[in-house]
């Protein structure tokens, strides 16, 4: 035995209901025997019951269940009485399987062999086009899911003029994080909120002998504001998702791993067929961000002064546990270090460091020494983190641009690290750099809403 729990036989998708008069969402399921339940609370009304609401719902009860699915990893998974199509069946496998690579990689699995059962469902001819991916016009109604970051802050200031825009925010029942809220109130626009209730047995998963690890939350959260968006007849979802996210954080046995499955091109175009799919006409759904890297979104960002001391893309701030939750960046994990390199470029040291000093902050990361580990992670040397942060040649490029700037002269780590990455073969090209700060790759972003460059 090496200690490891044991992987169950059974996953099931028990039952999937909807309280139109409490605005209640409630998906059960089960492994082995041990049931959960997850719930989800949006505004109550008459539109829950619409055809339309219900195959929203419908998508929520399949991509919140991985969350329970990896507790115990089956070999088996059993919809029950859920009759899915054949296009439903490969997404919903690649889901779990992409999805859940980092988890098994961490526990050493193999869900290659993943069985989804389930009654075959022929969809209905002629399904109703989406109005979101591929059109646009004024009167257009957008919910932009957001999280307080540099992508969705910048997102938001793309499509504001474009169309009507609510912001999109799940947490807790009860719960709400400050480094969302602050920048959401700067923005000056409605926010339509959501609750989601994992089951508590989750939050003990090493008391209870669970097996535990990633899963593609931001998946779930897409399905979850889709069923907002039918509720609150708001036509497209517009997500923050960049170009590298694409990119995979490493690769096992041939196979990529990445840790922004569910936040890549391939997770979306899936998730676009299914929802142009269904009968029922569900909102459309691209990101606005697709074909741009980190860098192009963090010059951008730049530009949008308000937001500087409002903004927090620390994991620290996104602590369930409130006792552990900090008020202000603590300038030393990994996303810390990514933010404060790829903005470093663009905002001036000053600022810069004011940011990371704000609310009793530390110093910035590029002026603590001890972080430079970390920094030449992100510039390729060993594995990259199991965060969302750019990929190398971004990370790199972020390091000759600010290296350059005059007030970052004496900044010693910022240096020594440019220097380092110069005297690589593969450093990037003025022009590779250029390119970096223009579209890149492809998207589903309607053409009005394209920017150039």
């Amino acid at each position: 035995m090496n200690g490891r729990p044991a992987r169950g036989e059974v996953f099931r998708y028990e039952s999937c209901t909807t309280d139109a008069e409490r605005g209640l969402l409630t998906c059960r399921y089960s492994v082995d025997g041990r049931e959960f339940a997850e719930r989800v609370t949006l505004a109550p009304g008459p539109r829950w019951d619409t055809p339309a609401a219900q195959a929203a719902a419908r998508l929520v009860f399949l991509l919140a269940g991985v969350s329970y699915y990896k507790t115990a990893a089956p070999p088996v998974i059993d919809l029950g009485p859920t009759a899915i199509t054949e296009e439903e069946r490969a997404f919903l496998r690649e889901f779990y399987l992409e999805g859940l690579g980092e988890f098994a990689y961490r526990n050493n699995l193999d869900l290659s062999g993943l069985q989804i059962k389930a009654e075959s469902h022929v969809a209905d001819s002629g399904p109703a086009t989406p109005s979101g991916p591929n059109t646009h016009s004024r009167s257009s109604r957008f919910l932009v899911p957001f999280g307080g970051g540099i992508d969705s802050i910048v997102t938001v200031e793309m499509v504001r003029g474009q169309a009507g825009v609510a912001l999109f925010v799940v947490s807790r029942p009860g719960d709400s994080f400050d480094a969302i809220e602050r920048p959401a109130a700067v923005t000056g626009l409605p926010v339509v909120r959501a609750g989601r209730e994992i089951d508590p047995q989750l939050l003990r998963s090493a008391e209870l002998g669970f097996l535990n690890g990633h899963v593609p939350v931001t998946g779930i959260l897409s399905a979850i504001a889709i069923l907002a968006a039918v509720l609150e007849e708001r036509d497209t979802v517009v997500m923050s998702n960049e170009w590298s996210a694409s990119v995979p954080t490493l690769t096992r046995g041939g196979r990529p791993v990445n840790h922004q499955y569910s936040k890549s091109a391939s997770f979306e175009a899936a998730f676009r067929g299914v929802l142009a799919a269904e009968p029922a006409g569900l909102p459309g759904y691209f990101s606005a961000l697709r074909d741009r890297t980190e860098l192009w979104v963090a010059r951008r960002f730049a530009g949008l002064e308000e937001y500087h001391t409002s903004f927090r893309s620390c994991n620290k701030a996104f602590q369930i546990d409130k006792r552990r939750r900090l008020d202000h960046w603590c300038g030393q994990c990994d996303k810390c270090c990514f933010i404060d390199l790829i903005l470093a470029p663009f905002v001036p040291a000053a600022a810069l460091r004011r940011v990371f000093a704000a609310g009793g902050g530390g110093r910035e990361p590029l002026d603590d020494g001890a972080l430079a580990g970390k920094f030449r992670t992100l510039l390729g040397s060993g594995t990259k983190p199991f965060e969302c942060v750019g990929e190398v040649s971004e990370c790199r490029a972020a390091v000759l641009l600010a290296a350059r700037r005059d007030d970052r002269a004496d900044c010693g780590l910022l240096q020594e690290l440019a220097a380092e990455v110069a005297a690589r073969p593969d450093a990037p090209s003025a022009a590779d750099i250029e390119g970096m700060l223009r579209r890149v790759g492809e998207s589903f972003i309607p053409a009005p809403l394209a920017v150039d460059p």
